[in-house]
């Protein structure tokens, strides 16, 4: 049993006290006279990201492990393995390592929730930085069988390209969260889509019809009708003017990385499924200029937050607890009794200082 003891936030706000866990939380509770030096809050779980140290999800379970790793030492303590573009044969074997990296005890790496599906069933002309991939005239089919397994949590799709929408509520009743992205949607055909089971939209304002006061496009319809949305917070993505926008507007508005694999490498070239992306010193982009997912961290997400005004409670919940409640998960995402042992220990600084998966101690990465 461990027992650590700062500023705690627990599920109810802050306190000053001692927290004792193994794999979950035994007991939390209030002491006279400890230090708040310390800060003790959930770890971060990241919803949408390809890759990290060198590693590309598509190429296969060892590199899973390795951009696990990667991001636990930046406090990422759950994520989903997330796809590129690629055949459906092609797919049904990376969901096969997923589904296997999910499955591994845990070895020091943040926990594999499942697999969160981008592409291919996009549209081609928002496919940002996902090779171009056949589609069939309606690929409702393919999506079905995709999903078929419980490894796929959540799934982007373009609604335009979805003849027939009731495949939306098929996979929102198996549980499966329907993201809308990579779209050239209406304002119209968005809020239908979310009329017929979708539930959230992809790195919101990229590679999506924007907001304009007559034509709000998918943005609007995002600000309109959405509890929940996910945001790429690098302040490269995003302009902070639009973030804190988007923050008013949406509730539940959680952050993700979409971490490359160029995530924690030197500026060079670097695999993005079948596609190589090239690190600049603000992100990663293909050859043409495209941006290319991000070289983003949670921990550095945290302080681009605080940065932009966020106060350090609702910084945290976008990064635990609104994606955990999003996937329906109750024992992650927040500190409580019962809850797996995912924390980090912030020092006086803010700093990471030491990062906890389901209670197995995780050195923090420097770089």
């Amino acid at each position: 049993m461990t027992t650590l003891q700062g500023r705690i936030l627990t599920a109810q706000g802050w306190m000053t006290g001692a927290i004792s866990f193994d794999r979950h939380i035994h007991s939390m509770e209030r002491r006279m006279g400890v230090s708040d030096a310390k800060t003790i809050i959930p770890g971060f779980i990241d919803l949408h990201v390809h890759g990290g140290q060198g590693a590309d999800v598509m190429e296969g379970l060892q590199a899973i492990g390795q951009l696990a790793r990667w991001h636990a030492g930046h406090g990422t303590t759950s994520l989903l393995a997330t796809t590129m573009s690629a055949s459906v044969p092609e797919l049904k074997q990376v969901l096969s390592n997923i589904h296997e990296a999910s499955q591994m005890p845990h070895a020091g790496g943040a926990r594999v929730l499942g697999a969160h599906l981008e592409g291919p069933f996009i549209n081609r002309n928002k496919r940002g930085a996902h090779p171009l991939i056949p589609m069939n005239e309606d690929p409702s089919r393919d999506i079905l069988d995709l999903c078929d397994s419980d490894i796929v949590r959540v799934i982007t799709l373009a609604p335009e390209t979805i003849q027939n929408r009731s495949v939306l509520n098929k996979l929102a009743s198996r549980g499966i969260r329907v993201q809308l992205g990579h779209s050239t949607s209406s304002y119209e055909e968005a809020t239908a889509a979310l009329q017929q089971g979708a539930s959230g939209f992809t790195h919101l304002f990229n590679a999506m019809s924007g907001l304009h006061h007559r034509d709000p496009g998918m943005v609007g319809a995002a600000f309109a009708q959405a509890e929940y949305a996910e945001i790429i917070p690098d302040l490269f993505h995003v302009h902070r003017g639009a973030m804190l926008a988007a923050f008013r507007a949406i509730p539940k508005l959680y952050c993700v990385t979409d971490a490359s694999a160029a995530s924690g490498m030197p500026d060079g070239t670097y695999p993005l499924g079948c596609q190589k992306v090239f690190k600049c010193p603000n992100g990663v982009c293909l050859e043409d200029g495209t941006i290319a997912g991000s070289i983003l961290t949670m921990d550095q997400a945290l302080k681009n937050l605080l940065e932009i005004g966020l106060d350090l409670e609702d910084a945290i919940r976008r990064l635990s607890l609104y994606p955990a409640e999003y996937l329906g998960l109750k024992d992650r995402g927040r500190l409580q009794v019962g809850a797996f042992a995912d924390l980090i220990v912030l020092d006086a600084n803010g700093q990471l200082e030491q990062v906890y998966g389901e209670g197995v101690a995780i050195e923090p990465s420097h770089g």
